[in-house]
């Protein structure tokens, strides 16, 4: 029997790629996009697609009941820039989005759920390289803080309830399909932009800021992996570390020059330097690698490769400005 898929949040950066590569996998009659507003009309447009309030038990339900579904990925959040700014709002939608899901698989209504973390779980006082799977976290960001609670949230429903809860903590994502949705790694999304169309970038970090990076077709590999391993498999249940790539502006810089001679970069750190300055530099993913096969296949190089082809091919094609 096919599963029958909900994607809560799916207009966002990794929902929109998300829900293409599930339905992909699974069919589109499978696969029931959903979010607040029709915000991303290639999500919209392209399958099946209904307006859920996350922050709505009874609007989820009412969805899943009427698509029969028995997986749901969790994919609505507000992120750690624009958490800052408007904190009370982040701790409902993080928070409500989460209980209402796992209250729902707690119930008997769905059998398994993705919800991502974020290495915004650590803190000043975490180990900055190579941070491991267990570690002392201290967040200072209400999105952090969200997510800390969340993943023992997580836990606490699998040990209590027997809830099929499944989380990776993601790094900073880079993806030439999605604008940046207001994350303090969003620079590594908007340099390509701008290298592009003006040929230099004013950095919200210092160019040494080295910080956990994948590129979004790594993420939606390792969301996919760990959702297809056997339940067996799954050792943690609070959230897995995960890695790729780390690497300062500086180098993302010298990798775009290799492409564009005269490309500049400069910096004025605002108010995102400090959460930047709280994560680690790089992370300890082997219990991912160990537990679901993981593995990455992207490097800096490749990346930047990547990007910049694929975003000469946008802005041919539609003339599109960040």
């Amino acid at each position: 029997m096919s599963s029958r898929i909900l994607i809560i949040g799916a207009c966002g950066q990794i929902g929109s790629e998300l829900t293409f590569k599930l339905r992909d996998l699974y069919g589109d009659e499978n696969v029931i996009a959903s979010d607040i507003n029709y915000n991303n009309l290639d999500v919209v447009n392209t399958g099946l697609f209904e307006i859920v309030d996350a922050q709505d038990y009874a609007s989820v339900k009412i969805c899943v009941e009427k698509n029969n579904i028995d997986t749901v990925y969790l994919m609505a959040a507000m992120l750690s820039a624009t958490g800052e700014k408007y904190p009370m709002k982040a701790w409902d939608l993080n928070m409500d989005s989460l209980f209402h899901v796992l209250n729902l698989a707690k119930e008997g209504f769905i059998k398994k759920v993705f919800w991502p973390s974020s290495i915004a779980v650590f803190g000043p006082t975490t180990p900055k390289a190579n941070t491991p799977q267990h570690t002392v976290m201290e967040p200072s960001t209400v999105y952090g803080i969200t997510k800390q609670v969340g993943e023992r949230w997580c836990e606490y429903y699998f040990n209590k309830y027997g809830v099929d809860v499944r989380s990776i903590r993601y790094p900073g994502i880079i993806s030439w399909k999605t604008l940046p949705g207001g994350g303090t790694t969003d620079y590594a999304v908007e340099i390509y932009h701008k290298a592009l169309t003006d040929g230099n970038y004013e950095c919200f970090v210092t160019e040494d800021t080295e910080l956990p990076m994948m590129f979004m077709d790594d993420a939606i590999k390792a969301t996919v992996d760990i959702m297809q391993a056997p339940e067996t498999n799954i050792t943690i249940r609070s959230s897995y570390n995960l890695s790729a790539i780390s690497f300062t502006p500086k180098e993302i810089a010298k990798e775009i020059q290799k492409h564009i001679q005269n490309f500049e970069l400069s910096c004025e750190p605002d108010f995102r330097q400090e959460i930047a300055d709280s994560w680690p530099k790089s992370i300890d993913d082997s219990f991912a690698r160990k537990d679901w096969n993981w593995k990455h296949s992207f490097d800096l190089s490749e990346m930047t490769n990547e990007m910049l082809k694929q975003l000469r091919e946008k802005y041919n094609s539609t003339n599109e400005v960040l």
